[in-house]
């Protein structure tokens, strides 16, 4: 009998948009979960690991794992990451913990507030406009606009440069074309990266309350962090603050038009906005896997593990793992408890999971009190990635709500 697993390449993005890979998952998860994806194509052979309990437990072992080798397979496959030991994701031990305490300075309460707030009164402003248009892409007009924008704000990045930001992260580590070469990848990696060398000279010169001119002040063990390590980890945040949020947010407009019992009790407030945004996080998975490299012979779910080795933890997996969630293959708002790991684990957490939340929450909320409903108007067009999962267009025709325009300008009214 041929099993599910047989093709399947988990390193090249074509098969997770030509496959359907929920029978390949759950027949992992119950038969393999720690499997050995074997070489193919040229690149060399690394473990799957596929459940919930175990991507858990190579989270929690910093002493056997380690991200210094790369965190993606796209790293991970090409024998390592440049940026280790400077960049925030990819650094490990005590400079990883004295990195993430000076990022963390600028994700004071004070400034999540302000920056809360300009989420809310955008992502109002933008879902009323194209309601009132009654068509937009949605990926295009209302998602690609939110979180860059919250991103480019605690950066200190000028508007005027937000939207070469935004072609640039879209280019990093996901495509629009099924034949992209990877140099446009690269390319794209690399213009991130010299503009941010020119803005983190710029805040030498001229300091502000930005995470930029944090890092610029940052020190650890008395010396000053280097130019490599401020412009790594701003293009860490922005990739990170950016990709994440909006295909979560597009994804949860594209779910949300097939689920139109669960659309109706978020418009009618049958279920917390609270849960909702967790099982929104938990479906859409756009971060699809994260990578580790074993330092020592170890053993995952009672496989043998061997120094060297390459290992791939897929939340695209775990987020429906049986063992872990209810009747996981539906999308249920109301879902409780939802220990989802969209955001991993560890020291390793998203630094920027409080506002994927607040975007994603902002965005239901403005959806319920604008619009009674929607669909899709026309074909979706998904991006191809081996990490990222989601669309990159979503045309959508809106029905007005009743009073929206009276909503918004009451709630921007008392706003200001």
């Amino acid at each position: 009998m041929t099993q599910p697993i047989d093709g399947v390449n988990l390193a090249d993005p074509r098969t997770f948009n030509e496959r359907d890979l929920t029978d390949f998952w759950t027949h992992l998860r119950s038969e393999e979960p720690v499997h050995w994806h074997p070489p193919m194509d040229g690149n060399p052979g690394f473990w799957v690991v596929s459940r919930y309990a175990d991507i858990m437990s190579v989270y929690r072992d910093n002493v056997n794992f380690t991200s210094e080798r790369g965190n993606l397979l796209v790293t991970l496959l090409a024998g390592g990451d440049s940026a280790a030991g400077k960049m925030l994701a990819v650094t490990d031990g005590h400079r990883h913990r004295e990195l993430r305490k000076i990022v963390l300075k600028a994700f004071s309460p004070r400034a999540l507030e302000r920056i809360s707030e300009r989420v809310r009164e955008n992502t109002r402003a933008l879902v009323c406009e194209a309601v009132e248009r009654g068509t937009c892409d949605f990926a295009e007009d209302i998602a690609s606009r939110i979180p860059m924008g919250t991103i480019a704000d605690l950066l200190g990045v000028p508007p005027a440069d937000r939207d070469f930001l935004l072609t640039m992260t879209k280019a990093a580590l996901s495509s629009d074309a099924v034949d992209a070469d990877d140099q446009d990848a690269l390319m794209a990696r690399n213009e991130i990266l010299l503009y941010f060398g020119e803005l983190v000279e710029e805040r030498r010169r001229s300091p502000g309350d930005d995470v930029i001119s944090v890092l610029a002040g940052g020190q650890i063990d008395g010396q000053s962090l280097s130019e490599d390590e401020m412009v790594l980890n701003c293009y860490s945040l922005v990739i990170g603050g950016d990709e994440t949020s909006r295909l979560s947010m597009i994804d949860s407009v594209h779910t949300l038009a097939h689920h139109e019992r669960q659309w109706q009790a978020l418009r009618d407030g049958d279920v917390p906005l609270s849960s909702a945004v967790e099982e929104v996080l938990r479906w859409a998975t756009p971060a699809m896997h994260f990578g580790r490299t074993c330092l020592a012979d170890t053993r995952v779910g009672g496989v043998d593990i061997a120094a060297g080795d390459i290992v791939t933890l897929w939340h695209s997996s775990g987020n429906r793992d049986e063992a872990v969630f209810d009747d996981p293959g539906t999308f249920a708002l109301d879902r409780s408890p939802n220990k989802h790991i969209t955001f991993g684990y560890g020291p390793h957490f998203c630094l920027g999971a409080y506002l994927a939340r607040v975007e994603v929450s902002e965005l239901l909320s403005a959806l319920r009190t604008f619009s009674d409903g929607f669909e899709i108007s026309g074909p979706p067009q998904r991006i191809h990635s081996n990490f990222l999962t989601g669309f990159s267009s979503l045309p959508v025709r809106f029905e007005p709500r009743a009073s929206g325009r009276d909503r918004y300008e009451a709630t921007r009214g008392a706003a200001v």
